[in-house]
């Protein structure tokens, strides 16, 4: 007959806690475990429970470690403990889910039990799901930005929040970014905070253009991109003390800005934190005492459309916002005198690579590629390699583009059959599928 699975149980909170296979190896090259994750979160429960606590969750699994496939699951399992909260959250699409609300070290182990390494809150507490208590400033660098840049434009950040009368609390991503977040008054809606972003990313763009910018496409970045767009409702980011998909198991440290000054991502990991934690504490443990307004904020947006700068394009999967500009990618606008359908001249020379089921064999295909045009590649600049991480219904895929504006024109390749083409099958994941497909979408919002 075959054994048992392994189990364990850790006491958490008052509560016990059942880990499933916990020598499961989740970072093969330091070796972590599954039951190093969990004793991981237990150690930092109440950092962690501060920045995603009282919050609805989507749980992001990794249940075969870093080297398996992951996927994003925004409902709350139906087998769960009688104590893991639960909201019902509804989307810019009109379903409902109900998401996951840890309150306690207990959730925060039965989550890692899940393989969920990282906690990816909404920036609202579960008893008022219409107005964030966050305003989320992510610093997102382009291809080739060195930290030293990074934290210099996060010194610009720190320098426009204090003259907006709003206080920071930064930390690093975990990955190559860092993220700065205000507490703020529970007054305004998604779409009002988010406009209080997109006026607060123009504003650094404004004082250090070589630096920052606030454009959207990838295309059109340089520098450190302000992702303003992380304030729009549904959009979550890995929270404070969440351990990132790395090979080093790194987490995302929550600083004090005189620290950002002399920090190395690369210092805080799984291994590492607990240690800091015990003797310092949590850096963000007064983030709730004083939270700010934006009033300033959104009259600075108001400033921007009298002047004539409107919105700017939102995530690919929300609906047309009113006042959005034309949701196209400037390589594909329509020239200004150009006339009749599809008469598109590219304001940028974009050819598209391949799409893949996973980054690496996205990025093998572009190694193929480079490896026939290398004359074409001796010219390309870090940034002008488009490595895109798209969503699908229920999974991820990557997409690379190359920006071949550096490549001189009599060298620039043509747009080539795509390497590799391999797009995740989501419908296979839906029971039913034909019949899905032929259901109008008006009908499927509906079920």
């Amino acid at each position: 007959m075959p054994s048992e699975p392994e189990r364990e149980v850790v006491s958490a909170g008052g509560r016990e806690v059942s880990i499933s296979n916990p020598d499961k190896v989740l970072f093969p090259g330091p070796g972590y475990t599954k039951r190093d994750l969990v004793h991981y979160y237990l150690s930092v429960a109440e950092g962690a429970l501060r920045a995603a606590g009282g919050r609805p969750n989507v749980l992001v699994r990794y249940p075969n470690g870093i080297e398996g496939e992951y996927f994003y699951q925004k409902r709350a399992p139906a087998s769960r403990p009688d104590w893991i909260d639960v909201v019902a959250l509804r989307f810019p699409s009109g379903r409902i889910a109900e998401e996951v609300v840890p309150r306690d070290a207990a959730a925060l182990a039965w989550m890692a039990n899940l393989g969920c390494l990282e906690l990816h809150p909404h920036p609202v507490r579960a008893d008022d799901l219409d107005h964030p208590d966050e305003l989320r400033v992510d610093l997102d660098p382009v291809p080739g930005v060195a930290w030293d840049q990074l934290r210099e434009v996060a010194g610009v950040v720190r320098a426009t929040l204090a003259d907006f009368a709003l206080v920071g609390w930064p930390k690093t991503s975990g990955s190559r970014g860092i993220h700065v977040y205000v507490r703020i008054d529970r007054r305004w809606t998604f779409a009002e905070v988010r406009r209080a972003a997109l006026a607060f990313a123009r504003e650094v763009e404004r004082r250090a253009p070589a630096l920052a910018t606030s454009k959207w496409w990838k295309e059109e970045r340089h520098g450190v991109f302000l992702d303003y767009n992380q304030n729009a409702k549904d959009r979550t980011v890995a929270a404070a003390y969440s351990v990132r998909p790395k090979p080093d198991a790194r987490v995302s440290a929550p600083l004090s800005w005189e620290e950002l000054e002399r920090a190395d991502p690369a210092d805080f990991t799984l291994a590492t934190m607990p240690k800091r934690f015990a003797e310092i504490g949590d850096r963000h443990a007064g983030m709730d005492a004083a939270p700010c307004s934006l009033e300033a904020l959104l009259d600075l947006s108001a400033k921007h459309e009298r002047d004539g700068l409107g919105d700017a394009p939102w995530p690919p999967h929300y609906r047309k916002q009113e006042g959005e500009p034309p949701r196209v990618q400037p390589s594909r606008r329509k020239a200004r005198g150009a006339t009749g359908p599809g008469k598109r001249t590219p304001t940028r020379p974009l050819v598209e690579i391949g799409r893949a089921k996973t980054r690496e064999a996205a990025l093998a295909g572009l190694d193929r590629w480079k490896h026939r045009h290398p004359e074409a590649a001796a010219h390309l600049h870090e940034a002008d390699i488009l490595v895109d991480a798209m969503r699908g219904r229920f999974s991820t895929w990557t997409r690379i583009r190359i920006n071949l504006e550096h490549v001189p024109v009599d060298l620039r390749p043509a747009q080539e059959s795509l390497d590799p083409d391999d797009m995740p099958d989501d419908w296979s994941r839906v029971k039913d599928a034909e019949s899905w497909r032929r259901t109008p979408s008006r009908a499927r919002k509906a079920r």
